[in-house]
């Protein structure tokens, strides 16, 4: 048996063979994606838990079989029928030591069965981990468009409900499923034995009238129960998209809007949960009427074969013994179909999740990015979502090694999406885009996306330390390498006056900082990154004129000898960059310095007026607010 200290292997990628996509209700298919984690290839220790297991279990049907027969003979050691065993000793035939045997064989038989299911433990929880691990990696090499378009607490849900799919397939299949045929199969060849055919075709037509009934009715159930998934996945989705947009909630007063909301979708899935239950109540009344209806034919055939003579007392009893006995594997095979077939159904989701194009791959024979200067060209750029809606029309620019350029221009300018193209979260429809002359579609993604650094709008944390968020620009950095970019960003100080310090937790989506806080994070995070290539993405839009200029300093320090694009809203930030490209619909309508541009009186110059005058308001509102509180 395998040793039980020994560590887990890694889940990782090369470990686990790739599965194929299942179209709805493809079993077939299902089982060979499955087959791999119930015999894992890569782990003997757990191969040897199967073949231990199997053995339990084959010598746990024998006794299985072997206790009706001691209780007949218990029976008839009661009746002075034990004639035919006196070959024996006669203590072993006495009434208390049968009655002992018996009750001993009840006991092998749950200690084997459960010897068996902790062999296998490894085995399905395995299986579990593997697959889960595989469609969690899956899920993060899919593109942000399919992310854009779907709702986080869904996603959740059918991986939660996919992994239950999984333990109930891997074991109900070789920990019930293999067991419950073998048992059968001795059950029924021991009654032949000791009765007649006749016995063994009432036993045959109860169990297909019974497997008929199950499949039947479990197939109904099935429709059912995709609903109220359905409803499930909708109600866990906007439960958790009302939590995540707690604040919105309350800025509006529409908790009751909400609960209406999440109310209403669990009215469905109450609904479509009652029809399964109900359904389910009266699957178990018909299987148990065939059962007993069988088992009720067999016991008369056995009663008048008693008072005919031709068999024991002892005989009556094992028949019914035997059937009492025949009745739990085949309840296991309707329980074992149903799970299974749920399982299926839950597992379903997660198969078509697993077949979703991830649309962004690496070209064969790609190559890692070696940067040697960090200069970005684009050349005659197109980029659409839906093709009838252009984004970005023919875009030409260059950013030479260690300079800035700034990209301004109006909402939905197309702005962003220039980031988001430079990460190759989407390919672009027409031109290139390259990086010291190599096109981002020939190098790996992973590479690329090391050496650029960002430092978006809307920072969102983890909900763990400060240390870990920082920490996570580079995870092998040492705490030194950590306080130091913070110190950098210019937020030392302000961890250390914090109580827990740099352990301090920032609370779901860093909540517990003020925006300027999570920027200086995000900019601490990118310097301990320290990527060649800088994008800040409108990294100070979302803040206030006095915390801009705060942040603007240690902005300057990110981008420090670094090839810099600066996506901006306020032209104040982009003052300084070499270049400065107005976009405007996609297309780029100015282009130069900032200086040049005024002197242009074009789009650039009504932006910077605009913004000027506005800044001009807050100013001296903020100073009138400060001289009141003073007087």
């Amino acid at each position: 048996m395998a040793d039980a200290n020994k560590k887990p292997t890694s889940a990782k990628p090369g470990n686990a063979p790739p599965l194929v996509s299942a179209k709805s209700g493809d079993m077939a298919t299902t089982m060979r994606n499955l087959w791999p984690y119930m015999w894992p290839s890569d782990r003997p220790d757990l191969k040897r838990n199967v073949m231990w297991a199997m053995g339990f279990m084959l010598v746990g049907k024998l006794v299985t079989v072997a206790i009706p027969y001691l209780y007949k003979m218990a029976t008839d050691s009661l009746t002075g029928e034990l004639s035919d065993y006196n070959f024996l000793p006669p203590i072993m035939l006495a009434p208390f030591m049968l009655v002992i045997a018996y009750n001993v064989g009840r006991i092998v038989m749950v200690a084997f069965n459960q010897i068996r299911d902790a062999l296998f433990a490894g085995v399905g929880q395995n299986a579990v981990r593997q697959l889960s691990a595989i469609t969690f990696r899956h899920m993060h090499n899919l593109s942000l468009r399919y992310h854009l378009q779907r709702r986080t607490g869904g996603l959740s849900r059918v991986i939660e409900r996919g992994t239950k799919g999984i333990d109930s397939i891997v074991r109900f299949t070789i920990l019930n499923g293999i067991p419950t045929v073998i048992e059968f199969a001795l059950m029924a060849g021991f009654i032949w034995y000791l009765f007649d055919i006749w016995y063994v075709i009432v036993i045959a037509i109860m169990v297909w009238l019974y497997t008929w009934y199950s499949i039947k009715a479990t197939n109904k159930r099935i429709e059912i129960r995709r609903d109220m998934n359905t409803n499930d996945t909708e109600a866990n989705a906007k439960a958790i998209d009302s939590l995540l947009n707690f604040e919105t909630v309350k800025y509006f007063g529409n908790e009751d809007l909400e609960a209406r909301r999440y109310d209403e979708s669990m009215a469905r899935f109450e609904n479509a949960a009652i029809k399964v239950w109900t359904s389910l109540s009266w699957l178990n009344f018909g299987q148990t009427a065939i059962i007993m209806t069988g088992m009720g034919t067999c016991m008369v055939m056995s009663a008048l074969a008693v008072q005919r003579g031709d068999q024991t007392l002892g005989d009556f009893v094992m028949i019914n013994a035997l059937l009492m006995q025949l009745s739990i594997p085949l309840n296991f095979i309707g329980f074992i179909y149903r799970e299974i077939r749920q399982g299926f159904t839950d597992l379903e989701e997660m198969f078509l999740l697993l077949g979703v194009d991830r649309e962004i791959e690496d070209a064969e024979g790609a190559k890692d990015l070696n940067i040697a200067e960090g200069a970005i060209k684009f050349d005659n750029v197109s980029f659409h979502y839906d093709p009838d809606r252009k984004i970005l029309k023919n875009i030409s620019f260059e950013v030479p090694a260690g300079k800035t350029v700034a990209i301004v221009g109006p909402s939905g300018a197309g702005k962003s999406t220039i980031s988001r193209l430079l990460f190759r979260f989407y390919d672009i429809s027409g031109g290139s885009i390259t990086v010291d002359g190599s096109d981002i579609r020939d190098v790996k993604q992973k590479s690329l996306r090391k050496q650029v650094g960002m430092v978006p709008q809307d920072t969102v944390l983890f909900n763990e330390s400060i240390l870990y968020n920082i920490r996570y620009g580079r995870p092998d950095a040492s705490d030194e390498e950590v306080e130091q970019a913070a110190e950098m960003a210019q937020i030392g100080e302000f961890i250390k006056s914090l109580p827990d310090g740099y352990h301090t937790q920032v609370g779901e989506r860093g909540l517990k900082l003020s925006g300027g806080e999570k920027q200086r994070v995000a900019i601490a995070r990118t310097l301990l990154k320290a990527p060649p290539i800088l994008i800040l993405d409108e990294a100070t839009s979302a803040l206030d004129t006095q915390t801009e200029r705060e942040i603007q300093s240690a902005l300057d320090v990110v981008s420090e000898n670094r090839t810099t694009i600066v996506i901006a809203h306020r032209l104040s930030t982009v003052v300084g960059a070499d270049e400065i490209i107005v976009l405007r619909k996609g297309e780029i309508v100015e282009r130069g310095t900032h200086d040049k541009l005024l002197d242009k009186k074009g789009l650039y110059a009504d932006m910077w007026n605009r913004q000027r005058k506005a800044t001009e308001a807050e100013d001296k509102a903020r100073a009138a607010r400060e001289l009141a509180e003073h007087s």
